[in-house]
């Protein structure tokens, strides 16, 4: 990486509200989420210095038809889960938006040919919210939010990263927010079978983000869906998977590094760095 070029980094967040809730050992006696909040700790550090603003790819921002950027100067929140402890829908993350970044993003993308959008009024997602909140918990560095496209397909994704690529010059940390793995019926299963499989997509993937080759490394992206593994891996959908591909879009000729694996009940989770 240049001294004046930021990486990229797909990450993952968690479930829910983790950070602030207790949970109880699991068989393997460790406590779930305790390395992800050390591997989110040490991300400032990963990357070396503070950026202009952090746009973030948030996995649960998916139902629009074109990529949209928040513009609001001072974002809410938005709580976005259901059923947790009263106090986790009183969690505030006060960073300030960046509507420049946010314009000179659709810039970007539409003088790509991308059709895009702003949004004045959304919220920061806990795909945002929380992994920032451990990440960067002083809220001190400007956020933008960017929706996925609704098609969740690979080329469209990839694409849109690559857009974006000049921002990492221009002082914007670029970051997805999902999950590797995130099949929500079999977390708290013990299933060896299952497990296996989750091992070896986390396998498939690591090496798939290393190919340097941008046009490579997004062919064989596309083509996970008939990995059956990633289909046990990602039910009933695969929205936490897409801010990987525009990552890996970004990433240009970047290629990935797995930088962080964590256990949920023995199933693996990783974050990559690209750069």
């Amino acid at each position: 990486m240049s001294d004046t070029r930021f990486p990229v980094y797909f990450i993952p967040h968690g479930g829910g509200p983790w950070p602030f809730m207790q949970f109880p050992a699991g068989p393997d006696g460790k406590k779930p989420w305790a390395d992800l909040s050390d591997f989110l700790k040490s991300l400032p550090r990963d990357v070396g210095r503070t950026p202009k603003a952090i746009l973030m790819v948030s996995g649960h921002w998916e139902g629009e038809p074109v990529p949209t950027l928040s513009s609001a100067s001072r974002p809410g929140m938005l709580y976005d889960y259901y059923g947790f402890p009263p106090q986790t829908y009183e969690l505030t993350y006060p960073a300030p938006g960046a509507p420049d970044v946010a314009h000179r993003a659709k810039q970007l993308l539409e003088a790509a040919g991308i059709p895009a959008a702003e949004d004045t009024k959304r919220g920061y997602d806990h795909g945002v919210f929380i992994p920032l909140m451990v990440a960067y918990p002083d809220a001190d560095v400007p956020v933008v939010m960017m929706s996925l496209k609704n098609t969740l397909d690979v080329p469209s994704h990839v694409a849109i990263g690559k857009a974006l690529e000049p921002l990492r010059d221009e002082g914007v940390l670029i970051v997805g927010s999902g999950m590797s793995y995130h099949n929500m019926r079999m977390f708290f299963h013990d299933n060896p079978e299952h497990t296996q499989q989750a091992i070896r997509f986390d396998d498939w993937l690591s090496d798939v983000v290393a190919i340097e080759d941008p046009d490579q490394r997004a062919a064989r992206l596309a083509t996970w869906e008939l990995n059956p593994d990633a289909q046990a891996c990602h039910i009933p959908d695969h929205d936490h998977l897409v801010p990987l591909f525009v990552a890996a879009g970004a990433a240009g000729r970047d290629a990935g590094k797995h930088i962080f694996r964590g256990e949920f009940r023995g199933k693996p989770y990783s974050g990559y760095r690209f750069g």
